[in-house]
């Protein structure tokens, strides 16, 4: 008989490696020899019996393969020849209402900002703060006499920029229309932290009148609004220049590469020391680009630094979570995995009480 450890064979099992013919000693050596050598005509290669006339073969497709696609980039597939087959196309697909792809023009979409390293975006930074306070005042000194904020709120800059006291102080600067009173009547009053930033215009056609045609845009979302976000704003207030030779910009215009067309209504704001910083800081023409870019980039995200918080909340408690879960995971099956399946076959055949037979 045969003894089984944890879990032996089942009677069918045993009954059949009962049964199992006995082989000689001689007859299993010559069983191993013929395994063995099936084994290594197996294990060589396809490309070659040794690992030396693989590596060759493959080099040998490789050049091959080489001179074939020079041969037909250089002589079949030419400009000349592919050139008509891709107006066909073009043409069909133009009859069949479907979109085209056309090449990219700078003077048409702007010249691509180049990406500047906003310290902002880093996964564990935050807004500057004090670049805030300072990009509000450019904004307040230079932007607001013709860009409006229509979304953003006075009480949206307490504890980010300023104190309480210091945005009602601002607020109380400006009156806004209020009412009716008990008469009826529509009153002036100072504002108040509830109060949007105020415009610099009443309406659109007098903001068009004033800019000689041209409507300054709301710049509470104007960074998420523009592709290239920050970069495109930074490179745009100090991207001014004289237009290249055969660029002709008519009068009222002025040029810019990274504004889509070349020509911007807008003349360049920012110059060295057109605001005066309180805290001190150099007052130059990229500083104050920074700052105010900066700031503009806070309007358009204002939760990106409490999403950044939970972010990180959130990827702790995940850790943990699956810390725990691989931990019980672990314990839970354990004792499945760490279980040993052993067979001991008898010393002597079962049937006759021969030498220990060879299977």
């Amino acid at each position: 008989m045969m003894n089984r450890a944890v879990f032996g064979l089942g009677a069918r099992a045993a009954a059949t490696a009962a049964r199992a013919p006995v082989l000689s000693p001689a007859q299993a050596l010559r069983a191993q020899q013929r395994f063995a050598s099936s084994s290594s005509q197996s294990s060589q290669s396809a490309f070659g019996k040794t690992k030396g006339e693989a590596a060759l073969w493959f080099a040998k497709a490789a050049a091959a393969s080489a001179v074939v696609g020079v041969s037909l980039s250089t002589f079949v597939l030419t400009d000349e020849r592919l050139e008509p087959l891709a107006q066909g196309a073009a043409s069909l697909m133009a009859a069949a209402g479907m979109p085209t792809a056309h090449a990219f023009s700078t003077g048409d979409n702007g010249l691509h900002p180049p990406h500047w390293p906003w310290d902002y975006n880093k996964p564990w930074a935050t807004f500057d703060h004090a670049a805030l306070r300072r990009g509000y005042q450019v904004y307040r000194e230079v932007c607001a006499a013709c860009h409006s904020m229509d979304y953003i709120y006075w009480r949206n800059l307490v504890g980010v920029s300023h104190t309480e006291e210091e945005v009602k102080a601002m607020a109380a600067e400006y009156e806004y229309q209020d009412g009716p009173d008990e008469n009826g009547d529509m009153f002036m009053r100072p504002g108040k932290l509830s109060d949007p930033m105020p415009r610099p215009y009443v309406n659109d056609n007098a903001a068009r009148k004033a800019n000689g045609g041209a409507l300054p845009p709301d710049l509470s979302c104007i960074v998420r609004a523009r592709h290239g976000d920050a970069d495109y704003i930074f490179s745009l207030l100090l991207g001014y220049c004289e237009p290249p030779a055969g660029v002709t910009v008519r009068e009222g215009l002025h040029y810019n590469p990274y504004f889509p067309g070349g020509a911007i209504g807008m003349a360049r704001s920012l110059y060295d020391e057109v605001v005066e910083y309180e805290d001190g800081t150099p007052n130059n023409a990229s500083q104050l680009a920074k700052d105010v870019t900066q700031f503009l980039a806070w309007a358009s995200y204002p939760e990106q630094d409490q999403r950044k918080k939970f972010g990180f909340k959130t990827i702790g408690i995940t850790a943990m979570i699956l810390t725990l879960a691989i931990w019980w995971k672990r314990f839970k099956w354990s004792h499945v995995k760490s279980k040993k399946f052993v067979f001991q076959p008898n010393a002597v055949c079962a049937r006759c009480d021969c030498e220990p037979m060879y299977l």
